[in-house]
């Protein structure tokens, strides 16, 4: 179709290139405002952290700084559920500690029934239990649709161990979902993946950490203890 300015292209390649387009731009618009929003709470935070995988870096992001404000939690839990599959979910299902308000947020908003996992502080003979487990009752169906829910992915560890505890139980999960990836769209779940905001952080081992080379003290601001 052409009018007296030229061609209009209606569908085809570019239609698909300029939709395309039209989607990475308000991609980076989201994820800029949710950086924002972590800026502005304090969450974004400057220095020598050790991250909850073991690993060392210059940036954290402390999301319970913003998920303490129930408006801006519940605004990003609908807005990670708008990107989660279609099908019916009976089940969100979060790590804990850091998924815990998030998850909850997204099951409000898709109308599902919340779960979290937690690591079992006596484990085999007292010793503790490296591995994610559900407690307090909670339990599983097998056939039921589930998504999982963090707040920041870095190496998908928990996230990981969350999907292979669900599926173990017969439980489908459909797709993982996160506010923060610092991996930089890395990591791969075997499932789908969406996050609000992606990162391409860099982290280190202890080993290579050039902060530790510079004797810089390191801060753990996590929730779990790590070595």
């Amino acid at each position: 179709m052409t009018t007296g300015d030229g061609p209009v292209v209606t569908g085809g390649i570019l239609s698909r290139l300029l939709s395309r387009t039209r989607t990475i731009i308000y991609e980076e618009t989201v994820s800029d405002s949710i950086l924002q929003t972590f800026r502005e709470t304090g969450a974004y935070l400057k220095g020598h952290f050790r991250l909850t995988s073991g690993l060392h870096s210059s940036e954290y992001l402390q999301s319970a700084l913003v998920l303490q404000h129930p408006e801006l939690a519940e605004r990003l839990g609908r807005k990670l559920a708008e990107g989660m599959p279609k099908d019916q979910v009976q089940i969100v299902v979060s790590p804990a500690l850091g998924g815990l308000i998030i998850g909850h947020e997204v099951a409000r908003a898709m109308g599902a029934r919340f779960l979290f996992t937690e690591r079992d502080p006596a484990g085999p003979a007292g010793k503790g239990s490296a591995k994610m487990t559900l407690r307090r009752g909670f339990f599983l169906t097998p056939g039921e649709n589930a998504v999982v829910i963090e707040d920041v992915v870095t190496t998908g560890g928990s996230t990981r161990e969350v999907i292979e505890l669900l599926q173990a139980a017969g439980v489908k999960v459909l797709g993982v979902g996160s506010v923060i990836d610092r991996s930089g769209g890395r990591v791969d779940l075997g499932v789908p993946r969406v996050a609000l905001a992606t990162l391409d952080a860099v982290a280190w081992t202890p080993e290579e950490c050039p902060l530790c080379k510079q004797g810089l003290p390191v801060e753990k601001p996590g929730s779990r203890a790590v070595s």
